[in-house]
């Protein structure tokens, strides 16, 4: 009979296994699961807009009215995003033509401090890369989004149609009232933890985006509210947003000021209010909602993002939320959860647990 320690190694590397497989999986079924992971994503935020809206106004807003006008004012939401993107960015493309003098000078000055005795023009590089080649590889990039949106809306209709029927479904799959609770308990903290950090990103993010539009403003950064939407926009991408909002804005101000100065202080201020806002106020806010080591979730968005893109990144926070609260109701992955945990205690037993009730999923 094989002793203890011959069948945690064996469990563990058929763990291992497991996980090696489910990743192959996760990468080969893209997609079709990141349509759905992105729909489930929204789902449950439109599921929290629709309770705040009748929390906070439930005077003025029946709970049945809830989630048709959350429903409306998302896609509002989102349609307006669309349009601000697509606008800011058609005029941001007119204004490269004139920034082609400076570029030129740029580019001079660059060459001769590297040594480079005839430096290039931007019309010799543009001929160089030969963009056209590329047509088609957009062409196809445009074509996976809009089928990608489609297949969305699509999982996301039939999402919010079938929420009605999850509690019967609960009911059917754990028939003892035990399990029933403490499924309902991992369901309300997966949806509790991606709920809260999309709470505490989008507010961070917007003290990020305004800081930012306040010194580009001052500066007289051309398409200042473009930017700092965009900044708003990336700070939902871990790591990567911050750095792009702190890099692309002083590159701008390189190219369409005269003098390196206003560069300078566009890349010393963004990375003052996003280190204050990511140091200070970020942690305060969200405390332990995550309960996520900050290498994991470093680690994480490479992982999604090699396997499902930028999708992945979007999602890598949330997605690795969810995965650590599924693996440690098992006793054979639980230790995987202690180590994604921040604290190593992935089911906050030694904090008091909210009372797991069945109607609160509706």
């Amino acid at each position: 009979m094989p002793d203890d320690r011959t069948s945690a190694i064996s469990r563990n590397a058929l763990v291992f296994l497991a996980v090696i497989a489910s990743a192959a999986a996760l990468y080969w079924l893209r997609g079709i699961l990141t349509p759905l992971a992105l729909a489930l994503f929204l789902a449950v935020m439109i599921d929290g807009f629709a309770r705040v809206l009748h929390a906070r106004a439930s005077r003025v807003v029946p709970k049945e009215g809830a989630l048709p006008l959350a429903i409306i004012l998302s896609i509002a939401l989102f349609g307006g995003a669309a349009f601000v993107i697509a606008d800011n960015a058609t005029a941001f493309v007119g204004q490269l033509g004139g920034y082609t003098p400076r570029l030129n000078g740029l580019i001079a000055r660059v060459a001769g401090a590297v040594g480079v005795a005839v430096p290039p023009t931007v019309d010799q590089l543009f001929t160089q890369l030969n963009p056209t080649r590329y047509l088609g590889d957009v062409a196809k990039v445009l074509q996976d989004f809009a089928s990608n949106a489609v297949f969305i809306l699509i999982y996301l209709g039939f999402i919010i149609a079938s929420r009605r029927g999850f509690e019967r479904k609960i009911v059917g799959l754990f028939p003892r009232r035990e399990e029933r609770q403490h499924a309902v308990e991992a369901f309300l903290r997966i949806r509790d933890g991606v709920e809260q950090y999309l709470w505490v990103q989008t507010v961070t993010g917007l003290m990020i985006a305004v800081g930012s539009w306040a010194v580009m403003a001052a500066v007289g950064l051309d398409n200042a509210f473009f930017w700092a939407f965009l900044i708003f926009v990336a700070g939902y991408i871990p790591i990567i947003g911050g750095a792009v909002g702190c890099i692309l804005p002083p590159l701008v101000g390189l190219v369409q000021f005269e003098t390196f100065w206003p560069a300078l202080i566009l890349l010393v201020t963004l990375n003052v209010i996003n280190f204050i806002v990511g140091n200070v106020i970020l942690p305060r806010m969200q405390g332990d909602s995550l309960n996520l080591d900050p290498v994991v979730v470093l680690l994480a968005l490479a992982f999604w993002g090699a396997i499902w893109g930028l999708a992945g990144m979007f999602l890598s926070t949330p997605l690795t939320v969810m995965t650590m609260v599924i693996l440690a109701q098992f006793p054979g992955t639980q230790w995987i959860a202690v180590l994604l945990s921040g604290d190593g205690d992935p089911l906050g037993v030694e904090k008091p647990r909210r009372p797991a009730r069945a109607e609160k999923l509706a």
